[in-house]
């Protein structure tokens, strides 16, 4: 309690306060997000590089009104800062925290300052200077820092790997404060490599050394992460016949094509072609048995389970918990939607295209579960567990005939666009972290601070305010919420077309999933009494009134 109380105090000097953002004005809403809903980066990086500090954050701003306006950037600046989380962690420079500086030149082949990432992105430093979103996209209205190189350590040195940073949107021409928000800018060097690689474990213990004739003695580096990486090297060239080892430290990606790393898009290059992806390349070899043969039940593979402990031995991880997000809270896991580790390592072909899968391109998609509405979808169940057939070991995500809740076409969800341009990331949250989050992590308050509550946006008044009039077209075909007018008045809506109500009401009105409530509600029934509709209740019509078709 006293080290929070300290860090709240250092995070006030700051200028920066847990709790609702300081800036929301009746006229202007900003939304921020990240594009992936976790980073990942090396713990060290002397010896060789998978990731580098990272991290992507978007923006867009509304003008409020009845017919909102997304504004640009000759109408508005965007920066960033630190911001303290409820527990008074902050986060605002990465001096000091990781050797990635140290080695970027040999890795990147680029001098950086420390706190400057590879695309020119900085973090807020010691004062917490406010940094600009250098990047706009007119196509897809949005802002960009691309690039943050933020860790998994607060200004403690504490572990936070969902820090915050506080968007500020600022009027162009006057520099006025109109809107800000917190938001995650998630980071973890969380891979449990050591659980195998560990000297003395499976991976690297005198059975290993024998069977690849390894002469080299394993590492006895003093620094767990250290050891399992000069392990990992050893076992890599005596397997590959390469000398990691000698040509420390190595670049990954600069043999094993990653999209993840290609910031221009040209695909693999030099001594990247004909040599299998990264992710193929560590996805199927941890996949197979370790005689290199497809696993079954006599002869499990070396990373083996079909749960997200499985993936949480490389990505991170059994303490960060990447997958927080709303198919978390549904007891969903990893499996659910990318299939196992054969498949994401692209051994078993795609039904779709006849190919492996392309890592970081071919990823399952909203539409692959939420199929369509009550009337019209895929399967029995109105929103499915499963983003693939269950018999099919490519796992090929299924596409939605039914495009209500599906991404735009051939784009993924993180570049996708919903309600008159606006961010399907913007009202959902990041991938992995899609509201409601895990309870206890940081994600959840920047929905709350939008709309009051956590899940989707779903609050008109976000970006319409209090004179939207009575209508259907709001995202997903959704209808006024939380409207005193749209409660009293909805039954003409009813009349003129019953089965756009149906669809989410249910073919029976008697209500499904996609009609609960998203927060505490406070109607009017049919005899003009107050109804009190707790947050979860199941909207059917007979919660206020009789059947309609029976008026």
């Amino acid at each position: 309690m006293l080290r929070q109380g300290a860090a709240f105090l250092a995070a006030l000097a700051m200028g920066t306060a847990p709790g609702p953002a300081l800036a929301q004005t009746a006229t202007h809403q900003v939304f921020s997000f990240n594009d992936l809903g976790m980073h990942c980066y090396d713990s060290s990086f002397a010896e060789f590089a998978i990731l580098p500090p990272y991290n992507v954050v978007r923006g867009q701003v509304i003008l409020r009104g009845q017919h909102p306006v997304i504004l640009d950037n000759t109408q508005v600046n965007l920066t960033y800062r630190a911001a303290a989380d409820p527990t008074g962690s902050i986060n605002t420079t990465s001096r000091g925290k990781t050797n990635f500086w140290r080695y970027v030149q040999q890795l990147f082949g680029v001098s950086l300052p420390i706190d400057v990432g590879l695309k020119g992105a900085r973090m807020p430093g010691a004062n917490n200077q406010p940094q600009p979103f250098e990047a706009f996209d007119a196509q897809k209205g949005w802002f960009a820092a691309e690039g943050i190189p933020i860790t998994a350590k607060d200004n403690n040195k504490l572990r936070n790997p969902l820090s915050l940073m506080r968007v500020e949107a600022r009027d162009a021409a006057t520099d006025v404060l109109l809107s800000s928000l917190d938001t995650v800018v998630p980071a973890s060097d969380e891979m449990n490599c050591s659980n195998c690689h560990f000297t003395g474990r499976d991976a690297a213990d005198a059975a290993i050394a024998q069977k690849y004739n390894i002469t080299v003695p394993w590492s006895s580096s003093p620094v767990k992460a250290v050891m399992t990486k000069e392990n990992i090297m050893i076992l890599h060239d005596a397997v590959n016949q390469t000398n990691l080892s000698a040509n420390r430290p190595v670049l990954c990606a600069s043999c094993h094509y990653s999209a993840a790393l290609d910031l221009e898009g040209q695909g693999p290059q030099g001594a990247q072609v004909g040599k299998p992806f990264l992710s193929h390349a560590i996805h199927s070899h941890h996949g197979m048995t370790v005689n290199h043969t497809l696993p079954d039940p006599d002869n499990p593979a070396i990373v083996s389970g079909n749960t997200s402990n499985a993936c949480y031995q490389c990505h991170p991880g059994k303490n960060t918990k990447c997958l927080r997000g709303a198919m978390a809270t549904a007891g969903l896991n990893c499996q659910n939607c990318h299939g196992g580790m054969l498949a994401v390592g692209g051994v078993f072909h795609l039904k779709t295209t006849g190919q492996p899968r392309r890592p970081w391109i071919d990823l399952p998609k909203c539409g692959s579960c939420h199929t369509g509405d009550a009337l019209n979808h895929q399967g029995v169940s109105l929103i499915l567990r499963l983003a693939y057939q269950r018999k099919d070991p490519a796992a090929t995500p299924r596409n939605a005939t039914n495009k209500r809740f599906a991404e735009n076409d051939n784009t993924l969800y993180r570049f996708s666009l919903g309600h008159h341009g606006v961010a399907c990331e913007s009202c959902h949250g990041s991938p992995h972290a899609e509201w409601p989050t895990r309870p206890g992590t940081n994600d959840n308050l920047t929905a709350e601070q939008i709309q009051g509550h956590t899940g989707p946006i779903i609050e008109c008044t976000v970006c319409h305010g209090d004179n939207l009039p009575r209508t259907m077209g709001g995202p997903h075909g959704l209808h006024n919420v939380d409207d005193r007018d749209w409660n009293q008045f909805h039954m003409f809506f009813f009349f003129q077309d019953n089965n756009n109500c149906k669809t989410c009401h249910g073919a029976n009105l008697e209500g499904t999933v996609l009609s609960r409530a998203a927060a505490d509600r406070n109607l009017i029934d049919y005899n003009h009494n107050p109804k009190f509709v707790p947050k979860g209740t199941i909207i059917s019509c007979t919660l206020c009134h009789r059947d309609p078709r029976t008026f």
